[in-house]
């Protein structure tokens, strides 16, 4: 179906809504709608957080918005309104009784409760329907989504921050601070959009991390379910993979777990050593896990987070567990900061570890390559090649 100029701007005006939902939403979809009337636009709405109305909804119900005004009205759209009763009512309901006129979806909604009976009831409706409008952008917005709902696996990104010669830390363990502090707040920012942050127990038997959201004086730790106020920022889960159960008591981690959600994920009975009822009592949830080579499998820790709703991991591990989960194919992305900074050291180690490749023509791969200065320092984002995103 044939579109213009003006339906791919409205469209990215409704991309731009929907980015305010990110961190907010999951594992739903984040989602923008715009609604026009007149050449003019009359509405916006976006999906807020979980639970709440979804944009359409939002965008078709604002007080100053009159019913008369939206018949004949076109609504643009980033994904396919929902056609079920899940947590809210659907959205093809209110778009045929506001009377609009017109839909422009971006993309069709992969979720088999919706996968195009949304446009085809709104289509019987006798309203007209146009798909597909700026529909790789909306692809990579919802790339977590994309990869949760046909897998219920999380989506996960692999962030490291080296020296210019590949270095995490010196040859004495200290990494404080690599990159500069406009890359360190991009962290945080990567950290309150996604549901799940990923550390090892050696990370944090060496670095004693608090692992949450430092971003501006707001700061929330919000379930998802409640209404957010502006400004406020998205604490992540805190996951540990601690095969034995050795973290210890005073670390910040086990100290702050009731104020932020803390999962631990240990190995099976043979492998624990700590105190799993101390660690409850203290806050700490405890997933076990199956175990391969005496360690937490990854491709089964990935399946049960998936299992308890999250969608999305930063991977922020050392070297030992960035190479289990590479090696397990769990990575999807690469986040690799870069600082001009040269520290040397055969024994300073490097952002993977592990035994490592044999051959050259064998190494992991990354396309769809992006690269942002941030001062001093380098970005270089690309998706694993081996990996369908």
């Amino acid at each position: 179906m044939s579109y213009n100029t003006q339906d791919i701007e409205y469209m990215q005006r409704a991309i731009e809504l929907a980015k305010r939902g990110a961190g907010f939403v999951n594992p739903n979809p984040m989602v923008g709608c715009v609604v026009v009337k007149d050449d003019a636009i009359i509405s916006e709405g976006y999906h807020e957080y979980y639970g709440g109305f979804h944009a359409e909804r939002n965008a078709l119900t604002k007080k100053d918005v009159c019913d008369t005004s939206l018949q004949g009205a076109t609504l643009y759209v980033t994904l396919e309104p929902c056609c079920h009763h899940g947590k809210t009512p659907p959205c093809t309901d209110i778009i045929i009784e506001k009377g609009i006129k017109k839909v422009v979806v971006g993309l069709l909604d992969p979720n088999p409760l919706v996968a195009g009976k949304g446009i085809s009831i709104l289509r019987n409706a006798g309203i007209e329907v146009i798909t597909g409008i700026e529909e790789d952008k909306i692809k990579e917005l919802n790339k977590v989504f994309l990869k949760y709902i046909k897998t219920k696996r999380p989506y996960v990104i692999l962030k490291t921050a080296m020296t210019l010669d590949g270095k995490i830390a010196s040859y004495t363990g200290d990494s404080k601070w690599i990159t500069n502090e406009k890359s360190r707040e991009l962290v945080h920012k990567l950290r309150s959009e996604m549901m799940g942050i990923v550390a090892g127990i050696g990370t944090v038997k060496s670095d004693d991390p608090m692992l949450n959201c430092r971003l501006a004086s707001q700061q929330t730790t919000d379930n998802r379910q409640q209404t957010l106020s502006t400004g406020s920022v998205h604490q992540p889960i805190r996951i540990i993979v601690d095969t034995k159960a050795s973290i210890p008591m005073e670390s910040q981690i086990v100290k702050t777990a009731k104020e932020y959600r803390t999962i631990l994920a240990v190995g099976n009975c043979q492998s624990v050593v700590g105190d799993l009822e101390k660690l409850e009592s203290h806050g700490v949830e405890i997933l076990s896990c199956e175990e391969k080579d005496g360690h937490v499998d990854i491709n089964d820790l990935m399946v049960k987070l998936g299992a308890m709703g999250i969608d999305s991991l930063l991977l922020e591990g050392g070297s030992c567990l960035n190479a289990a989960f590479l090696q397990a194919n769990c990575v999807d992305e690469v986040n690799a900061f870069i600082a001009p900074k040269i520290i040397g050291g055969e024994h300073s180690k490097s952002p993977i570890g592990g035994k490592g490749i044999e051959l050259m023509k064998d190494a992991i791969t990354l396309k769809d390559i992006e690269i942002e200065q941030i001062e001093s320092d380098l970005l270089i984002k690309g998706k694993i090649m081996s990996l369908e995103n």
